[in-house]
């Protein structure tokens, strides 16, 4: 990256204060200054008074973006750099505000950063929706583990299909115990039913929410490809921030974090796991659409209707990625005998270009 700016700034931003360190490029001048108050109050005045000709950096954090899209509406060049793209020192003990100012600034100067995606305002919101919906499901998952096996516990083994439906429901509301044992059971079971209304609501209010969003024509052409329907395309849309900006599939699937992590010295090339970069919901997400390509190619009644009146491109592209997918599928878990762990990070590896494919068709 080449920095044209003639003053380059260095901010560790924070909700009451933020340090602040300027390199003149012109000049060679190094000064440093402590601004107290919010980031719009604080950093805004300051950076305006230096000029336009400026190029600042702050590190993303719980104060968010609202700093850099209200500099960018003033015209001021201010970016974001994600914590983990931030090169460290191992041996590095010491930390400041001043000092991870300074180190911005000089990584800043070096070109050594590599900047984070901005949302806008109603992306951002949307993107909380839909990670609201996934601390649901973790929260709803961990209530039902503590309510089976407080039932376990006590010798209670429902044995009459799938948990978790309306009959094991039924089931649920016949039991009963003495004292403090009935207590418990029902509060686990209040709080079962309490996060599913609550998961219903939100499901509700992503349904409402997605044909106005910006990325609702992607969504209606991921939801095209076996194993990923509305949440599922919402979620890996929202996360990634929109498929145009990666020139080629495998940028993608770097961003996601599904590409092994290799080492590689003098004549030997090592690759191990997978690098776990990026999101952790759209990457889940992948890998969950990924088993539903163990089972034959085939176009069900609900597959046909997320279908119906999309591109037929995008539609030619989902069925040979359910071939391709299959195929991959029955390879390396049949005749390789690899893992199925592995084998589910191989093909949803293939499923986010089959995804960029179909969602950057005409850019």
């Amino acid at each position: 990256m080449t920095v044209k700016a003639t003053c380059l700034v260095g901010l560790d931003v924070h909700a009451r204060q933020t340090h602040a360190t300027l390199l003149d490029r012109a000049t060679g001048e190094l000064s440093a200054c402590r601004l107290r108050g919010t980031p719009e109050e604080a950093v805004l005045p300051y950076l305006e008074r230096i000029g336009r000709d400026l190029l600042a950096v702050y590190e993303a954090g719980p104060t968010g973006f609202g700093l850099a899209r209200e500099a960018e509406r003033r015209g001021l060049d201010v970016r974001v750099v994600a914590p983990g793209s931030i090169p460290r020192a191992p041996g590095d003990r010491v930390k400041t505000d001043s000092r991870d100012s300074r180190k911005l600034l000089r990584q800043l100067a070096a070109g050594e950063l590599t900047f984070a995606f901005v949302p806008s305002e109603e992306d951002e919101a949307f993107r909380d929706l839909i990670r609201g919906i996934e601390d649901l499901r973790g929260d709803l998952m961990r209530a039902r583990h503590r309510l089976s096996k407080f039932l376990l516990r006590r010798g209670h083994r429902y044995q009459d299909g799938h948990a978790w439906t309306p009959k094991h429901g039924r089931w649920l509301r016949s039991l009963s115990f003495d004292g403090c044992a009935q207590a418990t059971f029902a509060d686990y079971c209040a709080s079962v039913e309490l996060l599913v209304g609550r998961r219903r609501t939100l499901l509700e209010t992503l349904e409402q929410a997605v044909p106005g969003c910006t990325h609702a024509p992607t969504i209606g052409r991921l939801r095209c490809f076996r194993g990923i329907e509305t949440l599922s395309a919402a979620g890996v849309c929202a996360e990634t921030g929109g498929f145009d900006r990666f020139h080629r599939p495998t940028l993608l699937s770097g961003f996601l974090g599904i590409v092994p992590s290799e080492r590689t010295s003098d004549l030997k090339r090592r690759q191990g796991s997978i690098t776990k970069a990026g999101s952790p919901h759209a990457r889940r997400l992948l890998v969950e659409a990924a088993q539903h390509y163990r089972k034959q190619p085939a176009i069900g009644q609900t597959l046909a209707r997320r279908q119906a009146g999309q591109d037929p491109r995008v539609i030619e592209i989902a069925w040979r990625a359910q071939q391709r997918l299959h195929q991959r599928w029955q390879r390396l878990y049949h005749e390789r005998r690899k893992p199925a762990g592995v084998v589910a990070i191989a093909v949803a590896r293939e499923l986010a270009g089959f995804l960029w494919e179909a969602a950057t068709l005409d850019a």
